[in-house]
């Protein structure tokens, strides 16, 4: 799979969907500004654990944009790698799968 055009094809149906319901979106932008500047973590620590809860939902498009802000932030693929098996642990055979998509984007998007 090719992650960085799966990720462009997204943005492009966000960018619809923005059009469709601007307040909505503009809403969802705007918190997602929030936690990331807020609070106690870093940014790298909380794209680590969106990555784990995109993992768990089974959502490809939001573990590409994880990935992808991941690495941005300086993030390791060992770093993922504690994410990826704590997935797993809680998530079983389901985020076994996942996991696996995550590790095959942060070769795509990272590498």
């Amino acid at each position: 799979m090719d992650w960085k055009a799966k990720n462009a094809e997204m943005r492009d149906q966000l960018r619809a969907l923005n059009k469709a319901i601007p307040e909505t979106t503009k809403g969802f932008g705007q918190l997602s500004k929030a936690v990331k500047e807020g609070g106690v973590l870093d940014v790298k620590t909380k794209e680590l654990i969106a990555l784990g809860i995109a993992i768990s939902s089974q959502c490809e498009a939001c573990i590409g944009f994880h990935v992808e802000a991941l690495a941005k932030e300086g993030g390791t693929r060992e770093e993922m790698g504690d994410v990826l098996g704590m997935a797993v642990q809680m998530g079983g055979g389901p985020a076994l799968m996942y996991a696996a998509k995550a590790l095959a984007a942060w070769d795509d998007l990272a590498g």
